[in-house]
This record gives structure tokens, C-alpha cells and sequence, in this order.
């Protein structure tokens, strides 16, 4: 069984809490459980929550000693990370166990040096903060979750839950984290980037929404070709001014936003079909599978045949007999 230990601590939110826990306590309802879900604190005892409850932990930080997945769900900003630890990570890390820092847990994971050198994610808002207090860190805030094998961090709680389900499905295939996402009521994979959650201008009429309009023609159109004089023509509006409107409302290009909706579909279909790559090439727009497979790496850092694999025989973490409920 795979061991999943959440750390806790005094005016931790429940929300973020809850999220790890969930996702994984709720893997294996009704079936035999893959996962074991251990909650643990610096301080075991009585928490405050800032909802109005506490909550009592029994575990401490020997939690961490024989768990497979450390998973710190939320930090309180400008708050310190103590030298016992960030020593506890380190062990972990060393051990072999995957660290996982989810929203401002990234505070931690930086704080420890496990990511000296290295890529790392966390709530937009934040970043900077996060760049300015680590400088050896590479911050990034325009992705929803960064896994680097070892280190997996995530930006605020909804991306959070979206990093928790690519752990699912990391190790124990697409399916898991679909049946799963069903049963929480969630998407199972959601694309994109905290780009478009950061306040940007909103149309005043939400129902004549020229981008959105031409954003759904262009899901519609993925596998033909999408020039840009007759996309912006969908949406009535010159094409330097479509490009600014589609920048301001998704804080990306619409070339490199349809790259990710390309990129995305490719993956979709990688998971759930036997279809070729060439095929699901000229499905997705790529042309040809050398254009994909460039793509794909450059996106998703992965080749698709490797991706292929990966979500369709899980072996990561020897939990192939996970069940789930109907």
C-alpha cells in the first residue's frame, strides 16, 4: 500500500487540507484502497483552523518516515519553515518518498533546498514573493502544477486538486483519475495555465462574448488548419485587435493558446485510444506525427509514445489493483 502523509499545522485552512485527503483517502471507496492516508503535524495535539473548529492530530513527523508521497497542502505566508522540518524533507526525499507542495506549500518545499536549481510552482500571487525569498529557485506562475518526478508542486486549491488527480493517474492509470475525477464531480485533467485566472478584463455582455465564441469554434476546428485572418473573422474583429482581446482575456497568444488545445486533445486521445500517432496528428491539427512529438515534448515534456505508455500500463508504483466504485 502506498503511504501518503499530510502535513498539518495551527491555522491551516480545511479547505487545503482537505484536498490531498480526499483525493486519495477516496481512491479505492468501496474497493480495496491503494492509498493510506496519514495526517500528521510539527506538533501533534489540537489545531486552530481559521473555519471556526479545530482539529486534533495524533501523528507527528515520523509520519514522514515511511511514507511513499509527503504532501505539504498549504503554508501561511511570511511564515518561517523550521529546521526540523525541513531536515524531515530532506530525509524523505532521500529515502526515495515523492514531495509534493500544493499552493503555498511550494514556501516549504523551497525552504528545505530540494529544489535549489530547479523548476517549482505555486499560487500566482505568491511568486514573486516565493523568487524573492529563494533566489536559487526557478518560480514559475503560469502553470497549473510542475511534476519533477521527485518534487511535485501545484498553484492555489482548485490547481491543487487538478495536481492530486495527475498523481492518481501517474500511478495507477488514466482510468483511475477519470473514475475518480466522476465520483468528485471534477474534470479529470484540466489544461491551461494560472494565466487565465489572474484578473484580466471581463466583457460587459456575457452573453456576446466575441473570444469565447471564437475560442469555441477553434475547439470545434482543431484538426484543420486555423489561420488567424479567419479566426479573428469569427469573432468580427480585425486581427490585431482580436490578438490584443485574446491576450487580455487568457494572458497568452491565440497561436500559443491553440498550440495547448492541440496538445491537449493529442494527450486525451493518447490516453483512451489505440489510434496512431500519425493519425492522431492529422486529428489534432499537428499534420505530422514529427510535429507532434516536438510539440508534445516542449508542452508536456514527454514524448507521446512515452506518455502512451505511462498512463496506459501503470508500474510506477505497484498499484495496479486500485478499485474504484461505479
Amino acid at each position: 500500500m502506498h503511504t501518503v502523509a499530510v502535513l498539518a499545522f495551527d491555522d491551516i485552512s480545511p479547505f487545503h487540507l482537505s484536498v490531498p485527503t480526499l483525493v486519495f483517502g477516496r481512491v479505492g471507496a468501496g474497493g480495496a484502497a491503494p492509498y493510506a492516508v496519514r495526517v500528521c503535524a510539527e506538533r501533534p495535539g489540537t489545531l486552530r483552523t481559521p473555519a471556526g473548529f479545530d482539529i486534533t492530530v495524533e501523528h507527528g513527523l515520523e509520519a514522514f518516515e515511511t511514507a511513499d508521497t509527503v504532501v505539504i497542502p498549504s503554508w501561511l505566508s511570511g511564515e518561517g519553515v523550521s529546521a526540523e522540518l525541513c531536515a524531515a524533507l530532506r530525509a524523505a526525499h532521500t529515502r526515495g518518498a515523492r514531495i509534493v507542495g500544493l499552493c503555498l506549500g511550494a514556501w516549504a518545499v523551497a525552504a528545505s533546498g530540494l529544489v535549489d536549481g530547479r523548476e517549482i510552482t505555486t499560487h500566482w500571487a505568491a511568486a514573486p514573493d516565493l523568487a524573492l525569498a529563494y533566489p536559487a529557485v526557478l518560480v514559475r506562475a503560469d502553470t497549473l502544477w510542475s511534476d519533477l518526478g521527485d518534487v511535485v508542486t501545484s498553484a492555489g486549491v482548485a490547481a491543487a486538486l487538478d495536481c492530486c488527480l495527475h498523481l492518481v493517474r501517474s500511478d495507477l492509470g488514466s482510468r483511475a483519475a477519470t473514475e475518480l475525477a466522476r465520483a468528485l464531480v471534477t474534470a479529470p485533467h484540466r489544461s491551461g495555465s494560472q494565466a487565465q485566472y489572474i484578473p484580466v478584463a471581463v466583457p460587459d455582455d456575457a452573453d456576446d462574448d466575441a473570444i469565447e465564441r471564437a475560442m469555441v469554434w477553434a475547439r470545434t476546428h482543431l484538426g484543420d488548419p486555423v489561420d488567424l485572418d479567419s479566426w479573428s473573422r469569427i469573432a468580427l474583429m480585425s486581427r490585431r485587435t482580436f490578438t490584443r482581446r485574446f491576450r487580455e482575456r487568457t494572458g497568452s497568444s491565440p497561436q500559443q493558446w491553440l498550440l495547448h488545445q492541440r496538445t491537449d486533445r493529442a494527450r486525451l486521445l493518447l490516453e483512451s485510444t489505440d489510434e496512431t500517432v500519425d493519425h492522431i496528428a492529422a486529428a489534432t491539427g499537428f499534420t505530422t506525427a514529427v510535429s507532434l512529438r516536438h510539440h508534445f515534448h516542449r508542452i508536456l515534456g514527454t514524448s507521446p509514445a512515452a506518455h502512451r505508455a505511462q498512463f496506459r500500463t501503470p508500474d510506477r508504483r505497484c498499484l495496479r489493483s486500485a478499485k474504484l466504485p461505479p
